[in-house]
Order: structure tokens, then C-alpha cells, then sequence
């Protein structure tokens, strides 16, 4: 049991000065932090000062959010843009919220603020660190902020707003969709904080195949598993189709009526979850929940050849593989189930329900154990089910181990399942949690497979060179071992050695270790270091499981459940105290029921590949209702690209597998397509590979070749921001502190009235991509940080000079060109050459501006084939078009046309051609 909380954490460090301290400059640095603990102490900065007023306060205007995402081959990227005013005759303050998805890396964040433009830069975080620490010593404080989406991050920034002046706040992010259940999900968290009068989100979808499915539900809370087929659609949800059936186009226009439909259903459903939530919630955390709308959900899929999906462009590749049409693995599954006192109550209630259904879903020719755990461990005979249910008894921590038999698999026949489901329906919760003895017992029921042990050893890390003295009492009528030890021997004498049994009807069995608890090691081996350092090494040979660690509720460690199924070919799910945990658990096994492919290589030649590119390339399993993504360079020179997929599958009958093999042969066009994002998604997959990579190992030091090293690097390169970066803002109008070398974020802003720095912590999950952008005008309490440290990592970067964060003012660049409203145009402005200066697949593309009236062709308007709003347009010079200054960066590299002779064009929905500001 565990008392206390970790949770993956961003941060956003934001630091300014009160205007007698520093008169013209205003930084924020954002960081990323994946262990960091709040701490609720007060803050030791003067609280903000507000100017004394008879004037009855007239709040603060969202006019306009407009959310559009752009997908490409899985690949997402979404802009958001939020439009305030503040209509009072003094200045307020608004916040501008984004919930994230815990994958996606923010490509982009610029605020406009009467006017003047604040622009985002990546920096390594010991030069964010400096930045930040300098504008501390002149006393600033901080605040704390809690999101509510599951599997989100929370990205929110507060600033000031000057009387009768308009605010406009740009972000964008980047995100790999990942295939669950059969289908890529894409959400959108709504949290306009306020009823807007113009809402609508766009989602654009463009594959190289024709769309198998494409489903939108209702608007959902974003606590809840992924919506499935038989769930209700989104009735105002538009959805329209093209270039036969490979795009898609989904608008969603809620009016105010609608919303506030929404916010009431998601303010009931919200209640009724967290009804059943041990954890307290304060004042701040529920008064966030207001003007909460709910989830946008486009869950969509593709047709797909039985050889997968090989794309080739500009010098890069990606390699899709999802198999269809093939019958599952037969596997051998332990799950590993805590039933400690802290899972007393309703989760071992829910733990109970989810188990008998997932006994149910077991495939005919599964095998499976049960073993439950608390101080001690039990693995389950399935003959308990037909003896009358024993009256509960409380495991104190210190109670001796019984002697434990190690039973072999049972086959997952109607009988069976309906035996081990009496038996989980007994559970009870009581004692202490023993971690590692679970998981080590689980290891040796995997390890002698179907048949079960001889006799059973069991190595104590305690002692890494010794193994225990055995007495073991074999029992062939029950396939029983009973296991005993006594004190451990020396391993210099000759120790007990017990060969695996070759059974070659075992060996075809896919091992699985689906493990659950709530808390941290608190009997036996408590270390979790050495926990996972033991169990990765007896984890090993032919036998080696994937081990899925669920971490149930807030008091599970994730980093240690993480790092240990990232070490044994799984991965960490976090189910979260809701009245769906049950669900949450059944939803997680469907994932991994029905492994389809076993020792999947993805096979490349090596004349073929620019040397150290690729991405992951070998597979211990493929699920069915999942996919396999590799990218790569692909060399120089190359005519035909030749990849080759290599493992083993199953058969319709009997144990046996079949060699695997999909080779492919992709032509390497010389043609750049536009709308492939593969050096970017080449780069987004790199570097999450490498942060888990990172994450796994024991090594603390920083190499050149290190995973940690070369994700800095990548992240640099490509503007992420990662747990290895920090994101600096700062007021274009005031300096050049920061160089234009990176514009990207994924992490947190968040500023006071009295520029204070926020601590953001997520709390809740349930899968798919999450966003959710809002408006607030309430002030944050504040509090302070216990450490720094915690929130930023080391660095190489040169710290910048504390003397740089005063400098005198310059005009908005912009300005000159009429595009103060088009905040995304920052990145791209050669103020000397009077352009836009864009890499579009590494070819640089200049685009010219004019000073003076927008370009227009002298016999109309040209059309163009995709506009903002995903259907036909004209393309006209970037002024005239009120949806540029709508959407970010990225988008535009997607959009842009030239308007006579080579002057910046943008490809504009008819409706929105000469349109108008209303923003002031």
C-alpha cells in the first residue's frame, strides 16, 4: 500500500517582472517533468495588486474557438485558436487552457496581446533553468493546477488583458495515432470555460487508403474507455468524404443552446464517476470543471493489403503492419492480482467483476493461472471452486509464507472458466502487498509452461549468488508442486540447477503476465530497483512474457510499473478509481487478448537504409486490433525499396505455428508529396522510442550515444518539447534573448497576475488522443515549489545573461505587412527580404508580402483543391483570407499558393475571402 501520490507531470515554469522591476520584458520557461510532487506551501511573493475601481466589472469575452486538426497517414496535427476580449475600461485576466494527450508533443504556441506577439522557442532546460532562477531571485511566486482528463497533460497560460483590447492565443501539438481495438481514436477535450459564440472543430483526414470506417460519437466526458461501434453517433457531427473515400472532412458547429446541453450532461456524468473516487478533490479542482463541454471522438480505420503499408517520400519511409485474418496465438496468461488491505472496498469489488468477464473472454486453447497476493501468494487451484468458500482471515505483513504449490496452466475450457470465475469471486482484501514474490512465482509458471514444474526454485535477490535449499513434494494426481525453503546457500558450492522441459507443444504457447496492484512493495523485497532488475534478468530464453502492469488508482507507483513492463516487452496502463474501473480493466484485455504474430522482424537492407535511422524494428508480439510502425532514412540513390517482415503466426487447429513472411517491393519516387508527413513522424517516433528506451535503463550518465542524448538532440532539431526540454516565451516587442532556431512546445504554461510559475499535474485516463482548450477569468492561490531541480533537467545550452531581460521595444514585424491577426506568419518572416521563408520537404520556398494592398490576379481568382475547411477554395493572397489567421505553422506549410508571380498565398474557403476582422 502506498499513502502518498506520483503522477506524470508538466510544468510550467513562468517568470516576469513587476513593472518597476523590469519594465519591458515578460518570459515564461515551460518544462516537462515525469516525477515531480507539488507541494501546497505558501508563496513567497507579494500577492498581486488590483487597481480600486467603481466601475461594475464587465467580464471577459471568449468570442471564438476554432479547433482544427490535420491527419496524414496517423499522423495529427492540431491547432487551436481562441479569440477573447476584454470590453472593460481597466485591465483583467484571462487563461487560456489546453488538456494534452500524454503523447503528443506541442509544435507551436503564440500569443497575441494588443497587438504585440508573444512566440514560443525550445530550449535545453538547464538554460530554461537559469532563465527561470534568475527571474525568482527578484521574487516571483508560483501556482498549482490539476487536470481532469485521463492519459492528459495540461497546458494553461494566464495573462493580462488591456482595457477594450483582444487577445488571440495559438497553439498547435503533434501526435502518432495508435491503433486500439481496430480503430485509430482522435479526441478532442472541449473546455471553453465560457459559452461561445463561434465554436467549431475540423477534423481533416487524408490516408494513401480508402477508409474502412469512420464513426463519430456523441460527445463524451473523456473519462470513459474508448467508444465502440454500437455506441450512439454524434448527430451534429458533418461528415464529408472524398478522393475515393481517402479523405474525410468532420465538422462539428455546436451553437450556445447545444453547449450548454453538453456542460450539464458532463457536469452530472462527472459527479456521478467521482461519487465513487476515494481521493479529495478541493475547491480549485471542482471550480475547473466548470464550462466543461466534453470529448470530441473521430475514431476512423483504413483498408489495408495483407503485405501492410510501405510509403517512401523525400528521403524518408514508413512501414505500417496491421495483420487481419489470421488466428490468434494459443497463450499461456498468469494474472497477477493484488488483494492487499488498500484494495479493500469497491476495487477489489470492481477487480472481482472485471475478472470474471475477462475469464469469459479467454480463447478456446488459452491457458491460464491465477495467482492472488498480499503479504503472501497463493496460486489458485480451480478444485477450491467445488469446496465451500472459507471465511476471510486478515494477512498480517509479518506472516510467514505458506508453503506454495505451483500448479500448471489450466485449459481455458467452459468448466474451467467457470470454476476460476467462483474462485475470483471470492477474493478478499487484507495484509500487506509482496511484489516480488508474485511476479516471481508468475515467471516460473511461464517458465515450465503447460506442463508444470518437476520441482521449483526460487532465487532470492537478497543474495543474487545464491539460490535456496529445496524440498519439494510433487503431486501428480493435482500437477501440484509444494515448494519450502531454507536458508540460502553459497553459490560456490554446486547449486540446484533445473532444466526447462523441452515440450515442444509448450513452447508454442505466447506467455503473458497481466499484473494489477494499488500500491508500492511494502513485504519482502521492497527495493523496486532490484524488483526490476531480478525479474528482467529471470525473464529471458525462449519463455520470456510480456509483462502488462495496470497501476489501479492514484497510489500505485507508475514509474516503477512503468519501467518494469518496459523492460519485459509490455507497457503500464493506469486505471483510474472511477464507477468504470471494471470497464477500464476489461477494456485494457481486450487489447492483448488475441496476439495474432510472435517474433515479428521488420527486415530492411542494409544498402537500403541510411545507417542508425531506424526505429524500432523487432516486435515481441502483435495484438490483433493494434499496428506496428516502423520509419527510417532511406539511402541515397535507391530505386527499389525492399523491406521484408519476418515471425510466426498461428494455425487454425492445434498448437503449432507457421513462419510469417511479407516481403515488399516500393518504387523511390523522385516526386515529393505535399500532404506526407514522414520526416516529422520519423522524428516523433524516434524520440518517444528513445525517452522509453531512456526511461528502462539503470544508466544516470549522459553519453553522446545515450537515448537520452540522442532525443535531446532530435527534440532540438524538430521543436519538441520534451522531459529533456523547456519551452521559453518571450514578448517579440522586447528582445532577442532567445534565438528563432526552435518553435515548439509540450508541456504547461501557466502565468498569474503576478507572472507566477504553475506546477500541472494529471490525474485521470482511459485512452485516445486529448485536448481540451478553455477560458477562465479566476485567480489562482498560490503557492511555491520545494525544489527546482525536480522540474528541470541538465544541460548543455550556455545560460542567457541575466542583463537580457530588460531591453527597449521594437515595432511588431508583422505590422508592416498587415498581418498582425496571422500570428503563425512569426516563424516564417524574412523581415530583409520582405517574405516567408518556408522548408517545405527540405527545399526552402520563398514566399514575398507586400506592404501595401493585398496581390490579386488580374482574371480572378484561381481555384485550389483543398482549403482550411478541407473542401475546395481559391487561393488568394494571405490578407485577404479571414481563415489564415486561424490556423498555425504546420497548417500553413500544407496550404500555401503563390498569388501572381510568387507574392504569399493561402488556399481560402470562397466564404471567407475579403472577410473582415471582428476580433476588435
Amino acid at each position: 500500500m502506498r499513502f502518498g501520490s506520483t503522477a506524470l507531470c508538466l510544468a510550467l515554469l513562468v517568470a516576469a517582472a513587476y513593472p518597476a522591476a523590469v519594465p519591458t520584458q515578460e518570459t515564461m520557461v515551460v518544462a516537462r517533468s515525469d516525477d515531480a510532487q507539488t507541494t501546497n506551501a505558501e508563496s513567497s511573493s507579494p500577492a498581486p495588486t488590483t487597481e480600486a475601481t467603481t466601475e461594475a466589472s464587465v467580464p471577459i469575452k471568449l468570442t471564438k474557438m476554432h479547433v482544427t486538426s490535420e491527419i496524414a497517414l496517423r499522423y495529427a496535427r492540431t491547432a487551436v485558436v481562441t479569440y477573447i476580449r476584454n470590453p472593460a475600461k481597466r485591465a483583467q485576466e484571462a487563461t487560456f487552457r489546453v488538456l494534452l494527450p500524454e503523447t503528443a508533443f506541442i509544435s507551436g504556441f503564440v500569443m497575441t496581446l494588443d497587438g504585440k506577439q508573444y512566440k514560443a522557442y525550445v530550449k535545453e532546460k538547464e538554460e530554461a533553468k537559469q532563465i527561470y532562477n534568475d527571474a525568482v531571485s527578484q521574487g516571483f511566486g508560483a501556482a498549482h493546477v490539476a487536470a481532469k482528463a485521463r492519459d492528459s497533460n495540461h497546458f494553461t497560460v494566464s495573462v493580462n488583458v488591456e482595457p477594450n483590447s483582444a487577445a488571440i492565443f495559438n497553439l498547435t501539438y503533434e501526435e502518432l495515432l495508435v491503433r486500439r481495438n481496430g480503430v485509430y481514436n482522435h479526441a478532442i477535450n472541449l473546455h471553453p470555460g465560457a459559452l461561445v459564440p463561434d465554436m467549431k472543430v475540423t477534423v481533416h483526414i487524408k490516408e494513401s487508403q480508402k477508409l474502412s470506417q469512420l464513426r463519430v460519437p456523441e460527445v463524451r466526458t473523456g473519462n470513459e474507455v474508448d467508444a465502440t461501434d454500437e455506441d450512439a453517433q454524434n448527430s451534429l457531427a458533418v461528415i464529408e468524404k472524398g478522393n475515393k473515400d481517402k479523405e474525410a472532412t468532420i465538422t462539428f458547429t455546436p451553437d450556445v443552446n447545444e453547449q450548454k446541453r453538453l456542460m450539464e450532461i458532463y457536469a452530472a456524468k462527472t459527479k456521478e464517476s467521482q461519487a465513487h473516487q476515494t481521493r479529495w478533490y478541493g475547491d480549485e479542482e471542482e471550480n475547473d470543471k466548470e464550462g466543461m463541454l466534453g470529448q470530441f471522438i473521430v475514431q476512423y480505420d483504413v483498408d489495408r493489403s495483407k503485405s501492410g503499408e510501405v510509403l517512401v517520400n523525400d528521403g524518408y519511409f514508413v512501414h505500417f503492419l496491421a495483420p487481419t485474418s489470421l488466428p490468434p496465438l494459443r497463450k499461456h496468461v498468469v494474472f497477477v492480482l493484488d488483494t492487499s488491505g488498500s484494495m479493500m472496498g469497491r476495487k477489489v469489488d470492481q477487480l472481482r467483476d472485471a475478472m470474471k468477464t475477462i475469464l469469459g473472454k479467454l480463447n478456446p486453447g488459452d491457458y491460464f493461472n491465477i495467482v492472488e497476493f498480499d503479504s503472501s501468494v497463493e496460486v489458485h487451484d480451480l478444485k477450491e471452486a467445488d469446496e465451500p468458500e472459507k471465511k476471510p482471515t486478515f494477512s498480517y505483513y509479518d506472516s510467514p509464507q505458506k508453503p506454495l504449490k505451483l500448479l500448471a496452466p489450466s485449459l481455458a475450457t467452459p468448466e474451467n472458466i467457470e470454476k476460476a470465475q467462483i474462485i475470483v469471486s471470492r477474493l478478499q482484501a487484507s495484509g500487506g502487498t509482496n511484489i516480488y514474490s508474485a511476479l516471481d512465482v508468475a515467471l516460473d509458471l511461464i517458465r515450465f509452461g503447460k506442463e508444470g514444474p518437476p520441482k521449483t526454485v526460487t532465487p532470492s535477490p537478497d543474495q543474487p549468488h545464491a539460490e535456496p535449499e529445496v524440498q519439494t513434494t510433487v503431486e501428480p494426481a493435482t500437477e501440484t508442486v509444494v515448494l519450502q525453503e531454507s536458508a540460502p546457500k553459497v553459490a560456490e558450492e554446486t547449486s540446484v540447477a533445473v532444466d526447462e522441459p523441452v515440450d515442444e507443444t509448450a513452447e508454442q504457447l505466447e506467455p503473458i503476465v497481466i499484473f494489477l496492484t494499488d500500491g508500492d512493495p511494502t513485504v519482502g523485497v521492497t527495493d523496486t530497483t532490484r524488483i526490476i532488475s531480478h525479474l528482467s534478468e529471470k525473464n529471458s530464453g525462449r519463455r520470456r512474457a510480456a509483462i502488462f502492469s495496470l497501476a489501479f488508482g492514484e497510489d500505485a507507483d507508475r514509474k516503477f510499473l512503468r519501467k518494469l513492463s518496459l523492460r519485459n516487452e509490455g507497457f503500464m496502463r493506469h486505471i483510474y478509481e472511477a464507477a468504470d474501473a471494471a470497464l477500464q480493466l476489461r477494456d485494457f484485455y481486450r487489447q492483448v487478448s488475441s496476439p495474432l504474430l510472435a517474433d515479428v522482424k521488420f527486415i530492411y537492407p542494409a544498402e537500403q537504409i541510411k545507417e542508425g535511422s531506424l526505429t524500432k524494428h523487432k516486435f515481441r508480439t502483435v495484438y490483433d486490433g493494434s499496428e506496428a510502425v516502423v520509419a527510417g532514412r532511406v539511402a541515397d540513390g535507391v530505386i527499389d525499396f525492399t523491406p521484408e517482415v519476418s515471425g510466426f503466426c498461428g494455425v487454425d487447429d492445434g498448437f503449432a505455428r507457421k513462419k510469417y513472411q511479407l516481403p515488399a517491393k516500393v518504387p523511390v519516387s523522385k516526386v515529393k508529396s505535399e500532404y506526407l508527413p514522414l520526416e516529422r513522424l520519423w522524428a516523433y517516433l524516434t524520440v518517444k522510442q528513445l525517452l522509453d528506451e531512456k526511461d528502462a535503463s539503470d544508466a544516470d550518465q549522459k553519453t553522446e550515444n545515450s537515448p537520452e542524448n540522442k532525443a535531446l538532440k532530435i527534440a532540438l532539431q524538430y521543436e519538441f518539447v520534451t522531459s529533456l526540454t523547456s519551452l521559453v516565451v518571450v514578448k517579440p516587442n522586447a528582445t532577442k534573448a532567445v534565438d528563432a532556431e526552435s518553435v515548439d512546445d509540450n508541456a504547461s504554461p501557466y502565468n498569474r497576475p503576478a507572472w507566477s510559475a504553475g506546477y500541472i499535474q494529471p490525474l485521470s485516463g482511459g485512452g485516445g488522443s486529448v485536448a481540451a482548450f478553455g477560458l477562465s477569468g479566476v485567480p489562482a492561490p498560490q503557492y511555491s515549489f520545494a525544489n527546482y531541480d525536480s522540474f528541470i533537467a541538465p544541460s548543455s545550452t550556455p545560460a542567457l545573461p541575466t542583463t537580457q531581460l530588460a531591453t527597449t521595444e521594437r515595432p511588431n514585424r508583422l505590422a508592416e505587412y498587415h498581418l498582425e491577426e496571422c500570428s503563425w506568419a512569426e516563424e516564417f518572416l524574412n523581415s530583409t527580404l520582405d517574405a516567408l521563408l518556408l522548408n517545405v520537404n527540405g527545399t526552402q520556398v520563398t514566399l514575398k508580402l507586400s506592404k501595401d494592398d493585398a496581390p490579386k490576379r488580374p482574371e480572378g481568382d484561381a481555384s485550389c483543391g483543398r482549403a482550411t475547411d478541407g473542401a475546395a477554395g481559391a487561393c488568394v493572397y494571405v490578407t485577404r483570407c479571414a481563415a489564415a489567421r486561424d490556423i498555425a505553422a504546420a497548417q500553413y506549410q500544407d496550404l500555401y499558393c503563390t498569388v501572381n508571380e510568387g507574392f504569399a498565398g493561402i488556399c481560402c474557403p470562397t466564404d471567407k475571402i475579403d472577410v473582415i476582422s471582428k476580433t476588435n
